[in-house]
């Protein structure tokens, strides 16, 4: 839109911070050219300038391609966007007005149960969900209902109610526990036991747990936790004990890689101590956010007071979910990708970030510099220490702000309890990180290194804070 002959290139040199000013080049006659940021304009403006300013400021969030930080997805093709346009205004909750979506959903969830080897897919249970935090709350919340009826049924107390989680677990758990008033009692990870593998597992389980967390990609590292080893340690717990503890698993990540590229480790409902699996499909499930899924092994490990037959817009149905209206887009996309790509194509996908992640782990692990924690061959995720004794000029806050100079938002951050003095750097290799992009980030890790190593004196440590949030 061309500028007026009246209005002047540097006219909101100065102006207010607290102002949203238009660049005069965008603005048309007697149009306003700022808004405040923190209330809503008085008048209203033309869409093209409403656009403008919002199309400008969240091109300040960088290119979210380079962000490795994230296991959220960040590239659909353009059939996917199509389909998101068409359906961004179908609501989930209302399946008497959306009955083919509501159909899809059911598709979809009974093709996860299939498979993560449910016994009988159409005899399962599932759900979507916003997206893996609200998957794990509800597989929670049904573990706790499942032991408090247990509990009544026997006359027995349903106070203090526990559950069992790795120190690396996700943050989702810890509000779980929280929010629902379940004390959760954390098994510490280690140097030689990098993840909860059912060691001492016995010193942790009690006649108030209700169930054991086992995790299919830990955040911190990307990890697989051993779920046929800590079903293992509960069977040899409950021939000794009585107790009868159910597992859990939470494979944000790992629920669709798992499948495809290690088809034959049981870690699914092939162990019959499962009751259910979680995974976020705006994850490795290859939709953009926010859509997750819980699937429970049979309609029984799914208590019915917790499904609620709702009355909404004319219609009955049964609801299962902490949130109520939200979009149904997702769905579809879910549904697409399954169409589209097939087993055939989800495994070339994730096979080929599994290889670019083995790729730079490969060569991350060849530098002096750096010490691998795990090397990419389960989820496509991996991290890596700094040598000890390598340098005391700089850490790797500090290679993380240099390679936040060239775009790459690579997070470090310490380890969990026990290994709080350890910190690491993660790598999150995503559909749409190439081997080309892979390449160019090791060129520029080797540059960041040349130039730390080439300092005089140590870097600064004042400041330097965490920029890890998983």
């Amino acid at each position: 839109m061309p500028a007026t002959p009246s209005t002047s290139p540097t006219s909101n040199l100065g102006a207010d911070p607290g102002q949203n000013q238009l660049n005069p080049i965008f603005a048309r006659p007697g149009e306003a050219t700022d808004f405040a940021l923190d209330r809503m304009p008085q008048s209203e403006s033309l869409p093209e300038t409403a656009y403008q300013i919002v199309h400008d400021e969240a091109m300040l969030d960088g290119n979210s391609r380079l962000n490795l930080a994230t296991f959220v997805g960040t590239w659909m093709d353009s059939y996917a966007s199509k389909i998101y346009a068409e359906s961004a205004d179908k609501n989930m909750i209302d399946k008497d007005e959306y009955p083919q979506t509501a159909a899809i959903e059911t598709r979809c969830w009974t093709m996860i149960a299939s498979l993560w080897n449910a016994p009988d897919p159409a005899g399962a249970i599932g759900t979507s969900t916003i997206g893996s935090s609200e998957a794990c709350m509800l597989g929670g919340l049904a573990l706790k209902r499942r032991w408090q009826l247990a509990r009544r049924a026997a006359g027995k107390s349903t106070e203090k109610p526990n559950l069992i989680l790795s120190s690396a677990v996700q943050v989702c758990w810890e509000k779980f526990c929280n929010y629902w008033d379940v004390e959760p009692r954390y098994v510490p990870i280690s140097d030689e036991h990098k993840v909860l593998d059912g060691f001492e597992l016995e010193k942790y389980v009690d006649e108030n747990t209700i169930g054991v967390v086992a995790i299919m990609g830990v955040t911190y590292t990307g990890m697989y936790e051993p779920v046929a080893e800590i079903a293992a340690a509960l069977d040899r717990i409950q021939e000794s004990t009585g107790l009868d503890i159910p597992i859990h698993v939470d494979g944000a990540s790992g629920g669709m890689i798992a499948p495809f590229l290690q088809p034959d480790l049981v870690w699914d409902f092939r162990l019959e101590r499962v009751a259910s699996i979680s995974t976020s499909a705006h994850k490795y499930g290859l939709v953009y956010p926010g859509l997750g899924w819980v699937v429970w092994r049979t309609v029984d490990d799914l208590p019915k007071e917790l499904v609620f037959d709702v009355t909404y817009l004319g219609g009955h149905m049964p609801s299962f979910a902490l949130n109520f209206s939200r979009p149904g887009a997702q769905v579809l996309l879910q549904y697409y990708l399954f169409l589209r790509l097939g087993w055939d194509g989800y495994y070339k996908v994730q096979k080929a970030s599994q290889d670019v992640a083995v790729f730079l782990a490969t060569e991350i692990g060849k530098m002096p510099a750096f010490q691998l924690w795990n090397d990419g061959t389960d989820i496509p995720v991996f991290a890596w220490q700094l040598t000890q004794g390598y340098t005391d000029k700089w850490n790797l806050y500090h290679l993380s702000e240099r390679l936040r100079l060239k775009g790459w938002l690579i997070p470090a951050y310490p380890m969990p309890d026990n290994l709080t003095d350890m910190v690491v750097q993660r790598v999150v290799v995503r559909n749409g990180l190439s081997r080309n992009l892979a390449e160019s980030l090791l060129a520029d890790i080797v540059e960041a290194v040349a130039y730390l190593d080439a300092l005089e004196s140590p870097m600064p440590t004042e400041g330097l804070v965490t920029s890890f949030t998983h």
